[in-house]
Order: structure tokens, then C-alpha cells, then sequence
């Protein structure tokens, strides 16, 4: 896709990217290069929970997390948890307080639960099907993986067209959970409202946002701090993936929403 190509003038040492359809793919630079995922991580993560749910292993509604709170809030930074700290600053419900500790107490409970270390159930119920050969966690399940484009591709296609998940669990998963909820949307500022499905940031109306101009309501995803992302619009029947060796800042917010737009454009020419 002559679109993608516009990476090529990002300030970045490293970048590569893909779009993914139904029927096809398109790649861009070093897809077998390994990046740090940062958040971008908590997609996959998410995914793997979803797993454990559809398993009976788990349920949104066991008890994880603060007094109040279960694995529906906690996957949805509904729980009250801080950002990076594993301390209540919210009651449950209440606001959506964006926390990568809230993702080590779904993978600790998923654990807890199937008797396995949650890096090797990501490995077993994720990755392994999906052909995800260079996807590694290492650390925290809300920024710890490192992965490839070419990996990442396939989790793309999942998330478009399931086919480990339940089609009916991937549409709750990618639904407004605890609606009205008000919030910060990392590095973009203060939304109203703040809408999150199970795991994954919904794109809704907010403004600013990291998408495109011309991405539908119904696009969900998420970025990374590290500079990746990773986003599908169900509207437009595609997804792209983007990752970068250069931190998320000015930049990032003004190079990903034209290279979006640019994409959907191309996709409907």
C-alpha cells in the first residue's frame, strides 16, 4: 500500500507497519524486527483473559482487585486501581482510571486459577495458535511484551474476523463497558466520556485521539508508549499495526492520524 510508505518520513530510527483485511495483507520495513509492545501489550493480554473466560477457568465477575471490584472492571480501568501501582485510589465503577497494575492482577488471578504462569498461558492459548513464534512477556502484563509486526498480524486478523474467540465474546469485549464513565486517555488528555471495552480503547467520538479523522466510531485498539499501535476499524473491515523504536510525544500525535486516514482512503479507492 503506497500509503504505509509514509513512515518513511517519521523521525524514527525504526519503523514498520501493516494493514490487514479479510482477503489481505500489506506489509511495510522490518516486520521480523522485535519492538517493545509498552500497552500495546494489554490487547493481547486481554484476549488471553477473554480465553479463560470462554474456558470456564475464569468469569468478569470473579472477585480481582480492590475490595468492590472484578475482572470485568479491572479490564476495563474501571477498578479504581493507580496507573502503576497495585493501590486503590477510586471506588469500582466509578471512574475510568487508566492502570497498567490492574492488568498484573487479572494475569496473577488467571494464574491463580489455571495453576499456570501467565506468560506461559499467553504462550499456550495465544500466541501458539495464532503462529505468534516471536511474542515474548517479560515483566508486567500491561507493558512487558515485545513482539513483530508479522506477529502481530494475525492477532489483527482475530480481532477482525475471530476465529479463537467467540464472535459473540469479541462484540462485549468491543462495547462500551460502564458507560458516562469520564477519564484521561494517556498522553491525549482529559475525554468525556472515556469509553473502554474488555481490554481494548474504543474510538468512539473522542477528540484528540490517536486515530484518523475518518476512523469510524466502532474502531478499537490501542497504543503503546513506546511509539507502536495497534488499531481495527470493523467499518472499513481492516486493521493496521505500526511499531516504532521511538517513545510516543508531539510527533506520534501528529504523524499516526494522517497515516490513518491515509490508509482508509486508500482501502476505499
Amino acid at each position: 500500500m503506497e500509503s504505509l510508505t509514509r513512515v518513511d518520513d517519521w523521525p524514527v530510527e525504526h519503523v514498520a507497519a501493516a494493514v490487514v483485511t479479510e482477503q489481505d495483507t500489506a506489509t511495510h520495513g522490518p516486520t521480523d524486527r522485535r519492538f517493545r509492545l509498552a500497552s500495546v501489550t494489554k490487547p493481547l493480554v486481554a484476549v488471553a483473559v477473554l480465553l479463560a473466560v470462554e474456558e470456564e477457568a475464569i468469569s468478569l465477575d470473579d472477585p480481582a482487585g480492590p475490595e468492590g471490584s472484578t475482572v470485568r472492571h479491572l479490564l476495563a480501568h474501571t477498578s479504581g486501581l493507580a496507573f502503576n501501582e497495585q493501590k486503590a485510589m477510586a471506588e469500582p465503577g466509578t471512574r475510568r482510571l487508566y492502570s497498567s497494575a490492574g492488568f498484573e492482577v487479572l494475569a496473577d488471578h488467571v494464574a491463580a486459577s489455571t495453576g499456570i504462569d501467565f506468560p506461559d498461558y499467553l504462550h499456550e492459548a495465544v500466541c501458539e495458535p495464532l503462529g505468534m513464534g516471536s511474542t515474548t512477556l517479560e515483566g508486567s502484563a500491561g507493558h512487558g511484551a515485545t513482539s513483530t509486526v508479522d506477529d502481530l498480524v494475525p492477532l489483527a486478523r482475530e480481532l477482525l474476523t475471530p476465529s479463537l474467540l467467540a464472535p459473540e465474546t469479541l462484540a462485549e469485549a468491543t462495547s462500551v463497558q460502564f458507560p458516562g464513565l469520564t477519564g484521561v486517555l494517556p498522553g491525549l488528555g482529559y475525554q468525556k466520556p472515556n469509553d473502554w471495552g474488555l481490554g481494548f480503547e474504543l474510538r468512539d467520538h473522542k477528540s484528540p485521539h490517536w486515530t484518523g479523522a475518518d476512523s469510524s466510531p466502532a474502531t478499537f485498539g490501542h497504543f503503546g508508549q513506546s511509539g507502536t499501535f495497534l488499531w481495527v476499524d470493523p467499518d472499513a473491515a481492516a486493521a493496521c499495526v505500526v511499531l516504532t523504536d521511538r517513545d510516543f510525544g508531539d510527533w506520534s500525535k501528529e504523524a499516526w492520524p494522517p497515516l490513518t486516514d491515509a490508509v482508509l482512503a486508500e482501502l476505499r479507492s
